[in-house]
């Protein structure tokens, strides 16, 4: 471990009145909940709120189980929907997203979501720390391919699988998936068979454009950051999340996973994250 059917009978008008009274009783109840929540973040004292975001062949699934546990120990919690379009861009929606977040933010990355929350909580004046599990931490300029290929030990290109896609704009592109009969032993070799056909199945593609496209300058130059190292991880080799890290200088954490740690040992994202929150409390 390092230490660093529409209805043909009329409704009567008992039967309006009643709907109108059930729709009257959600919205109350939904704004009483959004009051709630907003204060949580913003009251003394009160825990960060921790935004999480999936990387390429995952989705926001993957978190369920370290959203489970934050929720469990007071956090409040988001799970942003990363297109994967774009570095650019995907920052972009994430730090939309964070703009509308009252009080500190612990931003959290796995896979290339960490290039996503390098790039969207630059300007972020509310992400107090940045968190990387099993995560590309890329430098100004750096492309999340020209990283997995710095060091040996990745199997990402024998296992992709590309699909031929037209952009909004009518540029053509790619759209890459993982081969599900590879899935299981390149992404996830330590949840079990029935989890990694699901996981397969599910998956949602990483664009070319996006797994091309350099970084800007990242936040962690500025940004406290932890990061959990997956020693058995083949798409980002250990050697290559360890280099990131360092140069980072984030606090760095080992753990025997593959590459999808947020669903196999979602315990040890969940203590490293709150350790981060609690450097920023």
């Amino acid at each position: 471990m390092y230490h660093h059917s529409r209805l043909r009978r009329a409704r009567t008008p008992l039967t309006l009145l009643a709907t109108a009274a059930i729709a009257s009783a959600l919205v109350a109840t939904s704004v009483g909940s959004a009051s709630a929540s907003k204060g949580t973040t913003t009251s003394e004292g009160a825990r960060p709120t921790v935004v999480l975001v999936h990387g390429a062949f995952a989705d926001s699934s993957s978190w369920n189980g370290v959203i489970k546990q934050l929720k469990e120990d007071g956090y409040p919690v988001l799970a942003a929907a990363n297109p994967l379009r774009s570095v650019g861009g995907d920052a972009a929606a994430v730090k939309d997203l964070l703009a509308t977040i009252d009080g500190p933010v612990i931003l959290v990355g796995h896979s290339y979501g960490g290039a996503v929350i390098s790039n969207a909580a630059r300007g972020a004046d509310n992400v107090k720390a940045l968190v990387y599990a099993d995560a590309f931490l890329p430098d100004t300029g750096e492309s999340v391919n020209e990283l997995a290929s710095k060091f040996e030990g990745s199997v990402i290109g024998d296992v992709l699988r590309p699909v031929p896609i037209t952009r909004p704009d009518g540029a053509k592109d790619f759209d890459f998936y993982i081969d599900q009969s590879k899935f299981h032993q390149a992404f996830g070799a330590d949840v079990s068979a029935n989890t990694a056909r699901m996981m397969a199945v599910t998956q949602r593609p990483g664009a070319g454009t996006a797994l091309s496209e350099p970084s800007g300058e990242p936040a962690w130059k500025t940004v406290p950051s932890w990061a959990l190292v997956g020693s058995n991880d083949r798409i980002i080799p250990r050697e290559l999340q360890v280099f990131m890290a360092e140069r980072a200088n984030a606090h760095i954490e080992e753990i025997r996973s593959s590459h999808a740690v947020t669903v196999s040992h979602p315990d040890a994202v969940t203590r490293i994250i709150e350790k981060a929150a609690r450097s920023v409390r």
